[in-house]
């Protein structure tokens, strides 16, 4: 499972928490984290600039047999639950699973169309850095629900 994601995490206690929930991870599954270069918006570059840019530096890193999964404010909506048994039918069927997070301003239409599904984790628009964060917590909440231990109640 690879997560990839455009720009550092600059907030510390977002590091802190994602390296938490890796490590607790660790015990279920390997995820490979991909943290690439995002594109600084300037006077001579727009956002749409940006994004198609970024959205080259993300096809590089993604693999024809990846299922990829974007996490974007207007993606589908899911439970905890439904979540973890999606997961567990993904990994039986050994296709690699890649999740992607797109920068500051989201990902291209591009990026979009590449997805086989796009996801949000809520109404609420978080920072691509928070998301990270709550992807984190919330792969290690399906796995200890795929795994029967207590966590998810």
């Amino acid at each position: 499972m690879k997560i990839i994601c455009l720009g550092k995490t600059k907030q510390d206690f977002i590091q802190k928490g994602i390296e938490e929930y890796s490590k607790r991870l660790s015990s279920y599954i390997k995820i490979e984290w991909k943290i690439l270069d995002d594109v600084k918006l300037t006077s001579s570059k727009n956002i749409e600039f940006v994004k198609a840019e970024e959205a080259k530096i993300l096809e590089k890193h993604l693999n024809e047999d990846d299922f990829v999964i974007l996490l974007d404010e207007n993606g589908k909506m899911t439970n905890s639950t439904n979540f973890s048994r999606f997961l567990e039918k993904k990994l039986i069927s050994s296709q690699p699973i890649t999740f992607l997070i797109g920068g500051v301003y989201g990902v291209s239409n591009s990026i979009k169309k590449k997805a086989d599904l796009i996801l949000s984790y809520s109404h609420f628009t978080f920072t691509h850095q928070m998301i990270r964060l709550l992807l984190s917590e919330q792969l290690y909440r399906a796995f200890t629900i795929i795994k029967g231990k207590k966590y998810h109640y």
